[in-house]
C-alpha cells in the first residue's frame, strides 16, 4: 500500500494539533509504584499482554500473551512484580527479546471488567530457585521468573473494551467460522504439519502441557 507522504505525520508538534491536549486526570493518574488498587487489580487479573522490543531501531516490537489463575503475576512489592514463564513453545521471543532490551510493557486484563491496567518498566530473567519455587503448579516448577521493575502505572479507561463488546458473549466468534489452528499451521508451514493430525493432537496435549 502507497501512502500519500503529504499525509504522513513525522512530528509530535502535528500530532498534538490533531489531538488535542489529555484530562488533567489523565496525566496525574500515572504513578511510579504499584499501590492498594493496583494490586487489587492484578490479583484479579489471568491474563497479561507482554510487549518487548529487539535492541535497537532494527528491532522490532512483539507483544506475548500470557495467562493462568487470577494473580498469577505476583507484586513483590511496590515497585516490583513477579511473573512465571510457564510451559510455551520455545521460541523464547519475548525472553530473548528482553536479554537485549530490558523495555517491557504490561496490559492487563479482567474477564467483565472494562477497564485494563498498564504497567511499564525494566525486566530481567531470573532462574533462582527461591524465587521460581514460589510458582510451582502440579509439581512444575516454571525454568525463569520475569521481574519487573515498575517506572510507570495506570488505569486505562474502558473505551476500547466498550467498543469492542469484547466480555459479551452475544459477540463471541461462532464455531467453525474462523479455521482452526490446524488448518492455519497447514498453511503458514506450507504443509509441514497435517491440519486434521495436528487439531486431534491438541485436544489432548494442549490439556495434558499446560505447566
Amino acid at each position: 500500500m502507497d501512502l500519500d507522504p503529504q499525509f504522513i505525520i513525522r512530528d509530535a508538534a502535528e500530532l498534538r494539533s490533531l489531538y488535542g491536549h489529555p484530562l488533567e486526570r489523565s496525566v496525574r493518574k500515572q504513578m511510579d509504584r504499584l499501590d492498594q488498587h493496583s494490586r487489587a487489580f492484578i490479583a484479579a487479573s489471568p491474563f497479561v499482554v507482554i510487549s518487548t522490543q529487539g535492541p535497537d531501531a532494527a528491532g522490532l516490537a512483539d507483544n506475548s500473551p500470557r495467562g493462568d489463575f487470577p494473580g498469577f503475576v505476583e507484586v513483590a512489592d511496590d515497585r516490583t512484580l513477579l511473573i512465571p514463564d510457564r510451559r510455551g513453545n520455545n521460541r523464547l521471543d519475548s525472553l530473548q527479546n528482553l536479554l537485549r532490551n530490558p523495555k517491557i510493557g504490561l496490559l492487563f486484563l479482567a474477564p467483565g471488567v472494562n477497564e485494563t491496567f498498564r504497567v511499564n518498566g525494566l525486566a530481567e530473567l531470573s532462574r533462582d530457585p527461591a524465587l521460581t519455587g514460589r510458582f510451582v503448579v502440579e509439581g512444575k516448577t516454571p525454568k525463569t521468573v520475569i521481574v519487573v521493575h515498575v517506572q510507570e502505572a495506570y488505569i486505562h479507561c474502558s473505551r476500547a473494551m466498550l467498543r469492542s463488546k469484547l466480555w459479551d458473549p452475544s459477540r463471541h466468534v461462532a464455531p467453525g467460522l474462523l479455521p482452526s489452528f490446524g488448518t492455519i499451521m497447514a498453511c503458514h508451514t506450507q504443509g509441514f504439519v497435517d491440519a486434521q493430525a495436528l487439531d486431534e493432537e491438541n485436544k489432548v496435549r494442549m490439556p495434558a502441557t499446560l505447566y
